[in-house]
């Protein structure tokens, strides 16, 4: 699988490079900038893009924006959003749209190489990843509705969920067995009211009502 990597950090950078090498991804190519993001991704039209949230030239939104527009414009690919900060609304524009390949993570967590290899490999496979700290932070803005009918198991698994884990990963997460957590899922989605429909489309469903996207 082919990625573009954009960080305007050097250090940063030729660390990501490595990473995604020793993951098995070909990097295509590499910059500093949107611009330079942008065009990457028209020639090599790569599997993954993986991009720091803040870019110059402004150092403000470049790197969302720039997703959003290859979100647009190259549905078939794949976004990491990396940033210093938790920034919801970056989270927040990233789903608004379709939410298959796409991420968020603090830059820290970089760090545990193995755990940022699993969340490479999830996104450039159509998954979703949302940094544990951002999850935190919409929880605490969520008063309403339905989700108040949750017990809390039931939010924890939500919140797993959100973070882009499998049935598997939550189940290893709260020491638990699969069934189980099949059984949790099963009640939110009934909780939640949410319209029949296949099983993974319920239950992005149910993430996005999380989150306050839906």
């Amino acid at each position: 699988m082919r990625a573009v990597i954009a960080e305007d950090s050097v250090l940063l950078r030729v660390g990501l490079v490595k990473v995604l090498e020793a993951a098995g991804f070909e990097v295509a190519a590499e910059t500093g900038d949107s611009q330079g993001l942008l065009t990457a991704v028209e020639e090599h039209r790569p599997d993954l893009v993986v991009s720091d949230v803040r870019m110059p030239p402004g150092f403000a939104d470049e790197g969302v924006r720039a997703a959003l527009l290859i979100r647009r414009q190259w549905p078939d690919t794949a976004v990491l959003l990396l940033s210093q900060f938790v920034e919801e609304r970056y989270a927040t524009d990233l789903l608004t749209g379709d939410t298959r390949g796409v991420g968020y993570l603090l830059k820290q967590r970089v760090a545990d190489v193995e755990e940022f290899i699993e969340v490479l490999r999830r996104v450039a496979a159509g998954g979703t990843a949302l940094d544990p700290q951002v999850v935190s932070q919409l929880l605490v803005r969520r008063h309403s509705d339905p989700l108040e009918r949750l017990t809390a198991r039931e939010r924890e698994v939500l919140e797993l969920m959100a973070e882009g884990r499998s049935n598997a990963g939550i189940a290893e997460r709260l020491v638990v067995s699969e069934s189980a957590v099949a059984k949790h899922i099963n009640s939110i989605l009934a909780k939640l009211d949410l319209p029949k429909a296949d099983a993974d489309h319920r239950r992005v469903l149910a993430v996005l009502r999380f989150l306050g996207v839906a």
